[in-house]
């Protein structure tokens, strides 16, 4: 049986509640249903659980975001792809997102230079594709930068405020979130929202 599975969901929960830094192994045991000492079978630290999390969470985005643009050499659906991609990541892993932004400034070394390198890559990897429609034409923008940190905050947000049993369905906020990249990035749109 993997504990560290749902130590994990325990220390996403609990981070997210009360915090990194509030939040004690003792706590974390208890959401377990085993004692502290017990944990460290499964983990070194707390700093061990919260980078393991922060490590697969954009080792994830990553994942998602290639295979989302592998298939198409577009630019504009390249980006599409991405932002569809990025956004559904982000209303499906809300705590991850949450522990990852807010959490960062609590990550030691090594960790946070891993983590730190993975979101730079990350980044990078959305600005690539906002430079490459500007290349072809396709994009219209006084900053790439500026343009891949927009398109990037769109899902961080999500992640804020997306409930499933909300006001808008998982697939109707990824297209409109789309519609939305492509607006800050001076594309043409498409007319017609899916059914």
């Amino acid at each position: 049986m993997d504990r560290f599975a749902d130590i994990r969901t325990a220390a996403l929960e609990l981070f997210t509640r009360k915090g990194y830094e509030a939040t004690t192994m003792a706590d974390l045991g208890a959401a377990v249903g085993m004692r502290a000492p017990s944990l460290y079978k499964h983990v070194d630290s707390k700093q061990d659980v919260l980078a393991r999390i922060m490590t697969a969470t954009m080792t994830e985005l990553l994942a998602v975001h290639r295979a989302a643009v592998a298939t198409t050499a577009d630019p504009v659906e390249r980006l599409r792809r991405a932002t569809e991609a990025h956004v559904r990541y982000h209303a499906r892993h809300r705590l991850e997102a949450f522990v990852g932004n807010r959490e960062i400034r609590a990550l030691v070394e090594p960790h946070r230079g891993r983590v730190l390198a993975l979101r730079s890559e990350y980044e990078a990897a959305f600005r690539e594709l906002v430079e490459a429609g500007v290349a072809t034409g396709d994009f219209h923008v006084a900053s790439v930068k500026l343009a891949s940190y927009a398109i990037l905050d769109l899902g961080m947000g999500v992640a804020v405020w997306y409930r499933e049993d909300g006001e808008y369905s998982e697939d109707t906020l990824v297209w409109q979130y789309s519609e939305f990249a492509l607006n800050i990035v001076g594309a043409a749109t498409r007319q017609v929202e899916p059914s």
